[in-house]
């Protein structure tokens, strides 16, 4: 009853009614558009079927290199363009340590052979490098560890199938390196593949909230029946649990007179830079704040600016500039962030190619940060981009409790529950911007999928130690500037 006795009266935004037959009618509300309709259209595990009568599964199996494909080398010395000049040779040297290196050099011609490959179409936010040595441990916001993958530089909305493609040529790849024999080293592509179908399928009967925040950590191994990693990733946790912005600043600076602290030359790798470069990354700090969330300013602020040094990154982004600056808090307590030059991915020149819009990109810092935080389930809380004299970079937490396992070194029977953990991770970070149901529904029940893209893993490791062989050529004839072992 409304205030004067009067009944107020029946609208279609009322509360749910009992019709005259009994049935229960729901509210009638406006579609709201960002939110799906009710009742749920269509099926999209059917939809993922009906898609294998266009794209058999047994077709992931092909690889059809072009006559146009790039010499391996020249895609190295295409790829080194824009880098600094005189830290090239530092990026061909890794690349021409083995062919797991070249690997995880090469997502540009990798992507240009995907690009030829059969593909279903679906979209979804891609690593683009999920490659085996992607994966790894970093810290959260309580000081726990969580497992994911962990190198978003060439990030893209694209096809899930390259990801998954590029994972288990890097296995095949790893499981060479460290000495097994070619039956475990397709059962590791084969199973990182059957762990990435399984695990969408597991995924695509939770309910969303639950899929979204999968997979527990705790949960991963037996997840996988990964027990056989068990004390391999034990190892690796007590290590990132010490590498930490203090450990690295205790080794990396000095003190100084007024009683802050300043990095130490170790050249190659870190090395002191003029005042004026130093001073252009410090002022840029301040655009990469605007770009976090509010409720992280106050922490920044107990800091003040230190430093700042140049500082080699991994194998992919060697002769990218990449900074690591020193904040020191109230305490002399040390908190290191590196900004990093975010390039434009290498595989937008090849998406085209494959059907896929080529995406207008705003600032590249930003492309790598939103593209991680739609594929991880937790993310450093201090991520965000900044511009450097006009060149976009991505700024994290440097030394955030880090840690990796090397999937060369593996021994034999951790290989293929190694390649198992990172195929559920992969599809857990797809899942969230695919929907698990339509990929679920494309990939099955039955080992189809993981026969095929085995196969293809196989045939594309083949490949690159042919390319790997072609640039080591290159350097011994002097072709190509290397410098080796740094």
């Amino acid at each position: 009853m409304s205030e004067d006795g009067a009944r107020p009266a029946e609208t279609g935004a009322g509360p749910t009614r009992e019709a005259s037959d009994g049935a229960v009618q729901a509210r009638r509300l406006p579609q709201v558009r960002g939110f799906a309709g009710w009742p749920a259209e269509g099926s999209p595990k059917d939809e993922g079927k009906a898609l294998r009568k266009r794209v058999p599964r047994s077709a992931h199996a092909a690889l059809d290199l072009d006559a146009a494909r790039p010499d391996a080398v020249h895609a190295v010395e295409e790829s080194n363009r824009g880098r600094i000049p005189e830290l090239t040779p530092i990026r061909v040297g890794r690349m021409a340590a083995t062919p797991f290196a070249f690997l995880r050099g090469a997502a540009g011609l990798m992507a240009y052979d995907l690009a030829r490959t059969p593909m279903t179409r679906i979209r979804a936010q891609i690593c683009g490098d999920a490659h085996a040595a992607n994966f790894g441990l970093y810290g959260d916001a309580r000081g726990g560890l969580v497992i994911d993958l962990n190198d978003f530089d060439e990030t893209v909305h694209g096809p899930w199938e390259w990801d998954l493609k590029r994972l288990a040529a890097s296995l095949v790849l790893a499981a060479r390196e460290a000495g097994a024999d070619e039956d475990i080293c397709r059962k590791a592509a084969h199973d990182a593949v059957g762990a990435y179908r399984r695990t969408m399928r597991l995924l695509a009967k939770l309910p969303v909230l639950d899929a979204w925040n999968a997979i527990a950590d705790e949960e991963l191994v037996s997840h996988t029946d990964a027990h056989d990693l068990l004390g391999t990733l034990e190892r690796v946790s007590e290590k990132a649990r010490a590498n930490t912005s203090g450990r690295f600043a205790a080794r990396s600076t000095e003190a100084t007179q007024d009683g802050g602290r300043r990095f130490v030359d170790a050249p190659p790798v870190l090395r002191r830079i003029p005042d004026a470069e130093a001073a252009a990354v410090a002022s840029s700090l301040e655009q990469y704040l605007t770009s976090l969330s509010e409720d992280r300013l106050p922490l920044l602020a107990r800091h003040t600016v230190h430093d700042v040094a140049f500082r080699i990154v991994g194998t992919g982004s060697v002769g990218a500039r990449s900074y690591v600056v020193l904040l020191l808090d109230h305490r002399g307590e040390p908190l290191v962030l590196q900004v990093k030059e975010a390039r434009p991915s290498a595989l937008v020149p090849h998406l085209a190619t494959a059907g896929f819009e080529t995406p207008e990109v705003e600032h590249e810092g930003r492309r790598v940060v939103l593209g991680q935080k739609r594929m991880q389930v937790v993310s450093d809380i201090l991520l965000g981009w900044t511009t450097v004299d006009g060149r976009p970079f991505q700024v994290r937490q440097f030394r955030n409790r880090k840690g990796s396992v090397d999937p060369a070194a593996l021994a034999a029977d951790q290989m293929d529950d190694y390649a198992r953990m990172t195929g559920a991770l992969l599809a857990r970070a797809h899942s969230h911007s695919a929907d698990p149901r339509l990929i679920a529904g494309y990939c099955g029940k039955n080992e189809e999928l993981d026969e095929a893209v085995a196969t293809f893993a196989v045939t594309y490791a083949d490949r690159t130690e042919a390319d790997h062989a072609a640039l080591v050529a290159a350097v011994r004839a002097g072709r190509v500037a290397a410098e080796m072992g740094v």
